[in-house]
């Protein structure tokens, strides 16, 4: 039925998409398209190649990719990251809208609108006419459908390997796409010693990470958002048991919690600013109250807000993305 469904909005839908957002695009890849089956005769570039990457059951698989492809749909902001840090966004036809300053450049009239990293438009998916798609975790129910379209490229953060590891095995991913492996040496150099100097800050001290929602606070443990305070920069996370999945949205936590665990830090993102909830308290009102402000963390300036919520919570795994992660960190614990 999906194949039936999509086979009549493309008839239905791919004239209306391609006259607008998709058209201006259209005619300059069909041409790099031309060049680039040209090149391959000539110096026998692949047409193809193998990469690993998940399924919709978020089960690691082998899937057969274009090679350098011309037309790419996004639906995940760290891959759309990494593109853009690779030099190839021009070959971007199509991406799920975002509120990150540092990729205002692909939310034009000249790039198709795809939905949201959440839910994905498959009309106007099929429409762009992709040679390959990329999707994060949020997607991951809707893999089936969108590779009825095209190849789905569906890469994620393994907490377990750390986020930096994780960003540097995905951007080499991405970059064999294009024969562009060299480069990500280039854009990964710097962050280890940056996550080096961190660790002399944290050394022998403890954190509760956590987040604040909808007049909340969630604590966060080390396999999920905000792993890499714990994992990486290396504060002992005293919030949860190791034990306990936290890797969503946390488990939330009282205030009496955190006075009881009277850690040296308190790390704290706020999802209500990430996501742009109308009318939510900000994480500041929520934390300063009277039995936070009690706490060591407190009184020793300890208490952090992450300064960039919107990238900690939607966009973890990109190189940028990781870089001002880092500079959140930074800020505040080497000034």
């Amino acid at each position: 039925m999906m194949k039936k469904k999509i086979v009549t909005l493309a008839l239905a839908g791919a004239v209306a998409f391609s006259l607008m957002a998709c058209s201006g695009q259209t005619a300059t890849s069909a041409g790099s398209t031309v060049s680039a089956s040209s090149q391959t005769a000539s110096s026998e570039t692949p047409e193809s190649i193998t990469i690993s990457s998940y399924n919709g059951s978020k089960e690691l698989v082998e899937l057969e990719v274009p090679y350098n492809p011309q037309r790419i749909a996004i639906l995940d902001m760290a891959s759309l990251d990494i593109l853009d840090a690779l030099g190839v966004g021009d070959r971007v036809v199509g991406t799920a809208d975002t509120s990150l300053e540092y990729l205002q450049d692909y939310i034009t009239d000249d790039i198709a609108n795809l939905g949201t990293i959440k839910e994905a438009d498959l009309e106007a998916v099929m429409a762009c006419e992709p040679d390959v798609i990329f999707i994060g975790g949020r997607l991951a129910s809707s893999y089936d459908a969108l590779s009825e379209i095209a190849p789905v490229v569906y890469l994620a953060t393994d907490t377990e390997l750390g986020v930096v590891e994780s960003v540097r095995q995905n951007a080499a991913t991405i970059a064999s796409l294009f024969g562009l492996e060299e480069k990500v040496d280039e854009l990964m150099a710097g962050f280890d010693a940056r996550i080096t100097a961190l660790q002399e800050v944290s050394a022998g001290q403890t954190a509760i990470v956590g987040m604040c929602t909808s007049g909340s606070f969630n604590v966060l443990g080390n396999d999920g958002r905000c792993s890499i305070i714990g994992r990486e920069v290396g504060f002992e996370n005293i919030g949860v048991d190791a034990n306990i999945d936290t890797s969503t949205h946390g488990n939330e936590a009282s205030f009496e919690f955190i006075v009881d665990k009277n850690p040296d830090y308190i790390f704290v993102m706020d999802r209500d600013a990430a996501i742009g909830t109308d009318g939510a308290q900000l994480a500041q009102d929520i934390m300063e109250n009277e039995l936070v402000m009690g706490t060591d963390a407190y009184k020793n300036g300890h208490l952090i807000y992450l300064a960039h919520p919107a990238v900690w919570y939607t966009a973890e795994g990109g190189i940028t993305a990781l870089d001002i992660m880092l500079q959140d960190l930074e800020s505040e614990l080497l000034h």
